[in-house]
């Protein structure tokens, strides 16, 4: 661990596209990760011409790299992409439930040598407790933020 936190390598595939709708773009996201890209996005570019474009990012572990490359050749109009390994520092993963009053709530807890540094409630827990009670998922959220106590299971590395 490089200063305390978890790292590894991943393979970035880019390329820019200034000749796709909009709607096979949000495709081409979903099957990117549904095929196991770890992240996706796309950066609002110009290029040359003054044309405006998009970039589109792809992280990936280097086993997925040439299916995804294949989705990306067979799905958009790019005729090149960068390949490039990128090392990534991460903070230890880990969930919990905490009480609220909208019910329970999942939160994921970033640690760095078993301390908690980030706490971020699950969009899909939040979603399921708004549908049961109706509450806003903003309300929730804070609930879920403010449920976790950070002392239950943190700090002393886990």
């Amino acid at each position: 661990m490089a200063g305390g936190y978890e790292t590894d390598t991943v393979t970035r595939l880019e390329t820019n596209l200034d000749d796709l709708s909009p709607e096979i773009t949000g495709a081409v996201m979903e099957k990117l990760l549904a095929a196991g890209a770890l992240d996706v996005w796309f950066t609002p570019i110009q290029m040359k011409k003054n044309r405006p474009a998009v970039q589109l990012s792809v992280l990936c572990d280097a086993a997925h790299t040439e299916s995804l490359a294949d989705i990306i050749f067979g799905e958009t109009s790019a005729f090149g992409l960068r390949v490039e390994t990128v090392a990534r520092l991460k903070l230890e993963r880990r969930f919990e439930t905490v009480a609220t009053e909208f019910g329970e709530v999942t939160v994921k807890l970033g640690l760095k040598q078993g301390c908690v540094v980030q706490v971020a409630p699950e969009f899909e827990s939040c979603r399921a407790a708004g549908e049961r009670t109706g509450a806003p998922l903003r309300a929730i959220y804070a609930a879920a933020t403010r449920g976790f106590s950070g002392g239950s299971g943190t700090g002393g590395g886990a």
